[in-house]
């Protein structure tokens, strides 16, 4: 039976007998194990919290934030768009209770485990909270991993929030002594993916996020473009939010705004840049400007990689690799080798004026700059394929 001194973080605050009661022993009851505590007079338990939900779906872990702050969390699951927003839910949450700090950290071959113990422990120069973040790639930390995750569960700090993020966890994998650790002092959120006969309503749920009411013809036809890929039903998503009105949209709606005829589509736009092929991004942002794409939507798409060309090369100056950077922020893999490239190609100035370039664009088409939107994509696109371009007069 755990000692009493090791259990009393994770109760709330008890008032126990008045002076000259009796004793007596209060039972405390969890899914994992009964506790008996003998209680004296005037007995307070301090600092406590309640106990932990052993686990929680994606879909009830709002609720789960809302009751009760955990000191340590284990996301897993195999879908990238789920598993990110479950970690931004946490982080948010534990941004508004004060952790401002984030460490991150991600698991690779000859990874310190004792050093992110020391680091974890260690106190801030400012003495603020943080959030240590740990990315597995798999649900394997091996034995040096394994003794780290229980200790980080079972010697919690109040003033650190551990996060873990891996796959999905095998039969074998939930029963390992790490993860009953975290399931013991923590929670372990379990994050399903979205199944075809579900898609539609979780297709429809997401556009009523951007006030856009689609019928159950829109939703169908999206969720049937998308073929089940959450990542790309997330993109189409943000395409109409950005291309409609908030508003009813039925499926005649969603087939004028994203046409499936079209020659090319926005995202190859980024891919041919930044592997730099310059003639074909031009060619690509030729045909979207005949095919009336609105340049909005244009932007967005290079200002996505950039953006993630920005995080991806922080990341890098920590010392991880591309490959780990990417896999970190959760880029498409499929646009992880023409990224990798632009990577390779790119230094902070030539980035730092591509995202300048990118704001002078937004402002063209805001009309808030005299020039022409659609050139000013031109010379973005060009410069992020590599060419170097004049700046306007």
């Amino acid at each position: 039976m755990a000692s009493p001194g090791s259990l009393v973080h994770n109760r709330p605050n008890v008032h126990l007998d008045q002076p000259g009661a009796p004793k007596r022993f209060i039972c405390y009851r969890s899914s994992v194990q009964t506790v008996l505590l003998r209680s004296s007079p005037l007995r307070r338990v301090r600092d406590a919290r309640p106990l932990p939900e052993v686990k929680l779906s994606g879909d009830n872990l709002a609720a789960g934030l809302a009751r009760q702050l955990q000191t340590i969390y284990l996301v897993s699951g195999d879908e990238p768009l789920l598993v990110n927003e479950a970690a931004d839910a946490i982080r948010a949450t534990a941004r508004s209770q004060g952790f401002v700090e984030r460490e991150l950290h991600v698991v690779e071959r000859g990874f310190d485990w004792q050093g992110l113990l020391a680091d974890s422990r260690a106190m801030s120069l400012f003495a603020q909270r943080k959030i240590v973040e740990i990315r597995m790639a798999t649900a394997a930390p091996g034995e040096q991993g394994a003794d780290a995750i229980v200790e980080l569960a079972e010697q919690p700090s109040p003033d650190t929030l551990v996060l873990i993020i891996t796959a999905r966890l095998d039969s074998r994998t939930q029963s390992s002594r790490w993860v009953s650790a975290v399931e013991k002092r923590g929670v372990l959120v379990q994050v399903w993916p979205i199944d075809l006969p579900r898609l539609p309503a979780w297709i429809r749920e997401r556009l009523g996020r951007h006030n856009l009411q689609a019928d159950a013809a829109a939703a169908a036809l999206l969720a049937e473009r998308v073929e089940g890929n959450l990542l790309a039903a997330h993109q189409e998503i943000e395409k109409l939010a950005l291309l409609l009105p908030p508003g009813p949209i039925t499926a005649e709606t969603v087939v004028d705004a994203v046409a499936d005829s079209a020659r090319f589509d926005v995202m190859q736009l980024g891919e041919a840049a930044m592997r730099g092929r310059t003639a074909r991004a031009l060619r690509i942002l030729d045909g979207l400007r005949g095919e009336d794409v609105a340049p909005t939507l244009v932007l967005w798409a290079v200002n996505k990689d950039l953006q993630w060309i920005a995080r991806a090369r922080g990341l890098m100056r920590r010392g991880q690799s591309a490959e780990s950077a990417m896999n970190a922020l959760y880029v498409w893999r499929p646009r992880q080798a023409a990224m990798a490239l632009a990577l390779r190609r790119m230094n902070g100035p030539t980035l730092r004026n591509l995202i300048l370039d990118a704001e002078r664009v937004d402002r063209a088409i805001k009309g808030v700059e005299k020039a022409d939107a659609w050139l000013e994509l031109e010379r973005l696109v060009a410069r992020l394929a590599g060419v170097q371009v004049a700046s306007a007069a």
